[in-house]
């Protein structure tokens, strides 16, 4: 191990990709795996305009040539150096910090170009945290739950309550985590391909569903690769509202029943590709299989964003903006 007051340099700060990781559940995981404390930041009360809001998340890891490697981001680079050297700080002496930047901070130096003031607490995560280890097994079992800390005490309990909430005196705050949001594509034409690559790189958990496929993998990072039918791959996959489904594979017998699946099991998003002109047959079709009324209304046919454009990822970009909108856990639920 590094000794703790060399760190505090982001690894790749000069092109930080990590603020595109906005579950820190997957970096929690990799430090756990190789042994590793680590550090959670947890913004937890904004003042006036800000790039993230209250229960965005960074996490810091020490690496062997002295760096620290961090995912997340609160700022968009005005406050993340700082932060990371306060994180080295807490890795160093265990004890949890409560940082003030913007307006009415102590440094002010360090401004925030919105003009807003941020609030976030840092504690340090041993390798063994119980905590950690529950918040991680019920994502993985695809449970929603909610981290409870004062910094130096946690717990992980099974509660679908607001995204964040915090108290001054004493000090505590609970974020609530719900499992990862998944993508499920039936299909295997570039539209379909288009989808699952943008979903994958979103950070979606996306996986690929294409009846009787090849059998060697697609050529890019994905979850999953399935090549049973849609029916089968949902039944073993399960479905909750956490879950976007895609019907693509342009046979209705393979797209009406993954979308029937999809909708009586309460996924967040249910779609599927095709011309308008399909659209009274298929409804017919989902009918005559027993789609009532109400899951019918839910259903997405035909979905994209009109005068995007018709080239795969055109069509795609429109499919995911959907989805994303669909599924943002920042809108009613937060």
């Amino acid at each position: 191990m590094v000794a703790a007051e060399t760190l505090g340099e982001i690894a790749n700060a000069d092109w930080p990709l990590f603020g595109w990781i906005d579950d820190i559940r997957g970096p929690l995981a990799a430090a756990r795996a190789a042994g590793r404390p680590c550090v959670l930041a947890t913004l937890y009360r904004v003042e006036g305009s800000a790039p993230r809001g209250p229960g965005a998340q960074m996490l810091f890891t020490p690496t062997p040539d002295g760096t620290i490697d961090a995912s997340g981001y609160f700022s968009g680079d005005c406050i993340e150096g700082d932060v990371a050297h306060h994180a080295a700080e807490v890795l160093a002496d265990g004890r949890p910090r409560q940082l003030h930047y913007g307006m009415g901070s102590p440094w002010i130096d360090i401004r925030l170009r919105c003009g807003g003031a941020l609030y976030l607490l840092l504690e340090r995560i041993a390798p063994d945290c119980p905590a950690a280890a529950d918040l991680l097994r019920h994502a993985a079992e695809r449970r929603p739950c909610r981290w409870h800390s004062d910094g130096s005490q946690r717990r992980v309990t099974l509660d679908d309550g607001p995204l964040l909430e915090w108290s001054a005196e004493p000090f505590a705050l609970a974020r609530r985590h719900d499992p990862p949001r998944r993508l499920i594509v039936s299909g295997g034409d570039p539209g379909s391909l288009a989808a699952a690559r943008l979903g994958a790189l979103a950070g979606f958990e996306t996986v690929l569903v294409r009846p009787d496929g090849p059998r060697s993998p697609p050529p890019f990072p994905l979850a999953r690769y399935m090549r049973m039918s849609p029916t089968d791959a949902l039944g073993e996959l399960g479905v909750d509202r956490w879950t976007a489904y895609l019907g693509a594979t342009h046979e209705d017998h393979h797209d009406l029943g993954g979308c029937l699946d999809a909708l009586r099991g309460s996924a967040g998003w249910v779609g599927m590709i095709g011309a308008k002109s399909r659209t009274a047959g298929r409804i017919a079709a989902l009918k005559a299989l027993g789609a009532t009324d109400e899951e019918l209304a839910r259903l997405h046919l035909s979905p994209g964003v009109i005068g995007l454009g018709k080239s795969p990822f055109e069509v795609a970009t429109g499919i995911l903006a959907q989805i994303m909108q669909a599924m943002n856990p920042g809108s009613e639920r937060a």
